[in-house]
């Protein structure tokens, strides 16, 4: 038997049980399609990075008829998906997507403000089609506050 085989099983098993008990892991949050893009599922994935929360967005499809390349805005709202309040935060710097490996798209966005200050309001993510594609509302996911998060 070859000494390092046990070792690499060792660090394997180390470095995951070392990643399983990290405090800074991210928050999945499923966003519902809206009225004009109904039967599309969305998720994102939210992130702590330092004084601002990273997002990762996975959308399965946006309306017929929508131009590409895939221009999607993002915003954080005051309030929930039930009752919207003002932008808080636009996270359009970039606007562009990629299409994923299976059906969908994917895009990253990053909002200026700390994730455990995020989590202490109450806040929502609106994903929105471009102004020349009828800046319709296409998904939306209400933020889960601190004390609903597990």
């Amino acid at each position: 038997m070859n000494p390092r085989h046990p070792l690499v099983a060792l660090l394997v098993c180390a470095s995951l049980f070392g990643c399983s008990t990290s405090s800074e892991h991210g928050i999945s949050i499923p966003l519902a399609a809206t009225r004009h893009n109904a039967g599309q599922i969305a998720n994102t994935t939210l992130a702590n990075w330092d004084q601002k929360t990273g997002f990762d967005f996975f959308i399965s499809g946006v309306p017929t008829g929508t131009s590409l390349p895939l221009r999607i805005y993002t915003f954080i709202h005051k309030g929930s998906c039930q009752q919207p309040g003002p932008v808080a935060y636009a996270m359009n710097s970039q606007v562009t997507t990629e299409r994923a490996a299976v059906t969908g798209w994917t895009f990253s966005r990053t909002a200026p403000i700390a994730l455990p200050e995020l989590l202490a309001g109450q806040y929502s993510i609106v994903v929105r089609s471009a102004p020349e594609d009828g800046n319709l509302d296409l998904f939306c996911g209400d933020i889960p506050q601190s004390g609903t998060v597990k």
